[in-house]
């Protein structure tokens, strides 16, 4: 008997990608159900979305409208919408789009087994977008591995409520996965080959698990075996406690690379998000981290035109960038959210004005990112050797890519080596600075040396 087909349509954060991996694992486990990218030949379609910006919530039901024939030509066809936009409407997208069967939340995507079942016995559509927290956890099946990288979610929701952000009502307040499970989930990772980890949640400094926070966990990562490195995301400032920064100054394990989320600039932009911090206290988090990790690379978020906004208030913002040298950036235009403090926001600045700001600010961290890019060239970089380059040389198939520390991406032939060095850890000298990528030559022969002076952005240089 031929194996029934999922279609998943992902949207948005880190957080949603792993919550679609974990919808196919469950569905696998359940129902055998396998991974298609095509939506015409899938038995299951389902789309995992996001509400933190209008643009993504309605191309949700544009997309919807783009699956609804296969629905009419196959009623057998299962419709679902997990994620953000289902948490927050619930049973509304079955009122806009009829033609939906199941509509769940982060939450509860772990019945979506049952939901099906119920579906398909009943004939009505299914809801389920309540909060029951760690069972979720507790019901998906082990990880399955398919690189030498994983993500591994820590904790869920948020309880910051700032004011423009929509994720507190739609994924709940902040819990944390007990240390236990965490540590159990990333040593399972390790023993199937996992070389690097990504330990996800919201705000995951804001981790507590009895009396252990995030730095704790964090050491108890990096004493896992076969864990070489580890990377986090999203960190918020107000909860980037100088117990974290020093853990920076114990693990090498720990990345040489911070997303750490600013918004603005202005004190008193970050004051009307209510964020929770100045820009001084932003400052010092990144003075104090570079002062036990002087190569540390920092990307973050910037929201662009929030209400009230001033010409000051931008170029402020601008002046940040400067001084942190963010490399990159998660930059948009804001985004009223139904629901949120700010929505009830006067905002009298012209969008034209607003496209305008993004266009300099993101000018500015390109400009950034280029000089950074550019004193990479010459040195040698380890990085994790992801699989076939997607960039490269025009028409050459024969390159790979790795990800170095700081996040970037390095293209070097060695396809005819792939199957000996995807998954390793590997040395590559850079010898080039592109647009958006690096270009390097593997290191054929370079002997293992333990005596090595730190060179700019995470490189080293060893004596023989």
């Amino acid at each position: 008997m031929t194996a029934q087909k999922l279609y998943i349509r992902t949207f948005g954060c880190q957080m949603n990608e792993y919550d679609s991996d974990k919808m196919a694992d469950v569905l696998n486990a359940s129902d055998g159900l396998v991974q298609t990218d095509d939506p015409a030949a899938a038995d299951v379609i389902l789309f995992n979305t996001c509400s933190v910006r209008e643009k993504a919530q309605e191309k949700v039901f544009s997309d919807l409208g783009r699956v609804k024939h296969l629905k009419q030509s196959n009623p057998d066809v299962l419709i679902g919408v997990g994620g953000c936009v289902a948490s927050q409407e619930g049973a509304a997208i079955v009122a806009r789009a009829p033609y939906v069967d199941v509509v769940f939340g982060p939450q509860t995507l772990h019945r979506l087994p049952e939901l099906i079942r119920a579906r398909r016995a009943s004939g009505r559509p299914q809801v389920d977008i309540s909060f029951p927290e760690i069972e979720k956890f507790d019901h998906l099946p082990l990880p399955r591995v398919t690189s030498a990288s994983a993500s591994v979610s820590i904790m869920e929701g948020c309880s910051k409520y700032c004011s423009f952000c929509v994720v507190p009502y739609t994924r709940g307040d902040e819990f944390s996965r007990p240390l236990d499970d965490v540590l159990v989930e990333v040593a399972d990772l390790a023993n199937q080959g996992i070389k690097e980890v990504t330990l996800l949640g919201q705000n995951v400094n804001a981790y507590r698990a009895g009396d252990d926070d995030f730095a704790s966990l964090l050491e108890y990562v990096a004493a896992i075996p076969g864990v070489e490195r580890i990377r986090y995301t999203t960190s918020h400032p107000k909860e980037f406690t100088q117990r974290l920064i020093d853990v920076y100054g114990r693990l090498p394990k720990l990345v040489d690379h911070l997303h750490l989320p600013v918004q603005s600039g202005s004190d008193r932009v970050l004051a009307r998000m209510k964020r929770g911090y100045s820009v001084i206290e932003y400052k010092s988090i990144v003075r104090r981290l570079r002062k036990v990790r002087p190569n540390i690379s920092m990307s973050t978020d910037f929201i662009v035109g929030f209400p009230g906004e001033s010409e000051d208030d931008f170029e402020q913002t601008i002046r940040l960038i400067q001084d942190v040298q963010f490399d990159a950036s998660f930059s948009f235009v804001y985004s009223r959210r139904p629901g949120t403090p700010a929505a009830d926001f006067d905002d009298e600045t012209p969008q034209a004005t607003k496209l305008a700001r993004l266009a300099r600010l993101q000018a500015a961290i390109e400009v950034n990112a280029g000089r950074l890019a550019d004193a990479m060239v010459g040195t040698t970089q380890r990085v994790l050797v992801e699989g076939s380059s997607r960039n490269g040389l025009k028409g050459n198939s024969g390159e790979l890519m790795g990800r170095t520390e700081n996040n970037r991406i390095v293209n070097f032939a060695g396809a005819a080596r792939a199957r000996e060095l995807v998954g390793q850890m590997i040395d590559v000298r850079v010898t080039q600075a592109l647009h958006y990528t690096l270009r390097g030559e593997l290191l054929e022969h370079a002997p293992i040396l333990t005596v090595c002076d730190e060179q700019p952005f995470g490189a080293t240089k060893c004596a023989q």
